[in-house]
């Protein structure tokens, strides 16, 4: 079986569903399973019904209002006429997230997140799967709610391997094509959870793994993986061939083609993961696999944003010695805080990390007690794979460099915007 991933930029609109339908008209449909993200921006559009939820309950009905037009205009590009059952089937998914919020008691923020943003996925597939079938293209729509299993960790739910892999070998059949959701999964109570942004990709590995699947494909808007991010970076250049260990290495420091966790159930069975353009789709792409290295072996050029560097220093020039580094590392998971980036020395303590659960005041005022704290908002974490001197000279042009760190392979650089 293959596992084909489409992210929420090949299907933003009708002509983007359409495109979809040719590219599987190219690469086939027999023994395929489809992991189709949200449309478009509807994720960041869903969290907008959250936070209105939240902080502005007047706001609430036009926040949703807004996600359900979008998809109408869909819907209308896509199917002649408004009596198409798909419509029905849409409209009770609408139904639903209001509802949810209607009765909903939990005043947390994560919980009410995973019920309500899920809906992104449940309605783009539910779109996609029956135009599918309205052109001819027979499929199976699943809410893959029912097969990955995980903890209760919402926002950021772990996998639980062993029932994944059971729903998985039961519930599924071979020679079929499958259309399901990305990012989202269930806890043992069949609330839903979300495996954090991004992760469709992980989704599409997780059940790649499960399957025993022959190739894992990742359409993009771009011909592959690029050394450098062509939005950030003057210059780009497509990598053919990358090694498991090496895309590993960029994922950890942020190439955002690929999901940091997708990567390890892959290379557990070597099952090759494949990133091409749903644009051209008989291109050949990027293939990452068994190997050493990339191909070519240029510098690889990597940018995080709106990066957070605190700068800790003893209240009495003593040193920072293990129990200190300890207990900031506590800290630091308490609060949920991604570490990218670390540098200590006899009195000081530096770290970059990604504010995305948003807690970084109440880290901070807990540092204070213990701490000098110097803290920069908004800063950038740029990472160099295979530097030369060129690479580091370009990089560091016209930037003020708050920390630098190098390694034989690798340097990263905390600058100002």
């Amino acid at each position: 079986m293959r596992i084909f991933k489409f992210g929420g930029a090949s299907v933003k609109d009708a002509d983007g569903v359409k495109n979809l339908v040719r590219v599987l008209g190219e690469t086939g449909t027999t023994d395929t399973f489809l992991v189709i993200s949200a449309m478009g921006k509807t994720t960041n559009a869903m969290e907008g019904v959250v936070d209105a939820y939240f902080k502005e309950k007047a706001a609430l009905p036009g926040a949703i209002q807004e996600v359900y037009d979008y998809h109408q205009q869909i819907l209308g590009g896509l199917f002649n006429s408004e009596s198409h059952q798909v419509y029905r089937d849409v409209q009770i998914l609408f139904d639903e997230i209001r509802g949810f919020l209607a009765w909903n008691k939990s005043p947390k923020y994560n919980f009410v997140y995973d019920q309500v943003v899920c809906y992104g996925e449940l309605i783009s597939t539910t779109i996609v799967s029956a135009y599918l079938n309205e052109v001819g293209v027979k499929n199976t729509w699943l809410d893959v709610r029912d097969f990955l299993k995980t903890d209760n960790k919402y926002r950021d739910a772990g996998i639980d391997w062993k029932k994944t892999q059971e729903k998985v070998t039961k519930g599924l059949d071979r020679g079929k094509l499958y259309v399901s959701q990305g990012f989202i999964g269930s806890d043992e109570n069949n609330f839903t959870t979300t495996l954090g942004r991004e992760g469709s990709d992980y989704t599409a590995a997780i059940l790649a793994y499960c399957l025993d699947a022959n190739s894992v494909t990742i359409w993009k808007d771009v011909p592959g993986v690029l050394n450098a991010d062509p939005r950030y970076f003057d210059k780009s250049q497509l990598l053919n061939k990358i090694s498991y260990r090496e895309a590993i290495e960029l994922a950890f420091y942020g190439a955002s083609v690929i999901h940091p966790k997708t990567l390890q159930p892959l290379q557990r069975k070597e099952i090759p993961l494949h990133v091409k353009s749903f644009l051209k789709p008989l291109d050949p792409g990027t293939t990452v696999g068994k190997g050493e290295g990339i191909d070519p072996l240029v510098p690889c050029f990597i940018v995080k944003k709106n990066q957070v560097l605190m700068k800790l220093s003893s209240l009495d020039f003593s040193f920072i010695v293990e129990d200190n580094i300890s207990d900031l590392f506590k800290l630091l998971h308490d609060y949920r805080m991604k570490v990218d980036m670390i540098q200590n020395s006899a009195i000081s303590f530096s770290v970059c990390v990604d504010n995305k659960f948003g807690r970084l005041e109440e880290l901070l005022n807990h540092l204070k007690g213990k701490f000098n704290v110097v803290c920069h908002e908004g800063v950038s974490l740029y990472t160099i794979r295979h530097f030369d001197t060129q690479s580091i000279e370009s990089l560091q042009n016209g930037k003020e460099v708050l920390l630098e760190q190098r390694g034989k392979e690798t340097v990263q650089l905390v600058v100002k915007q």
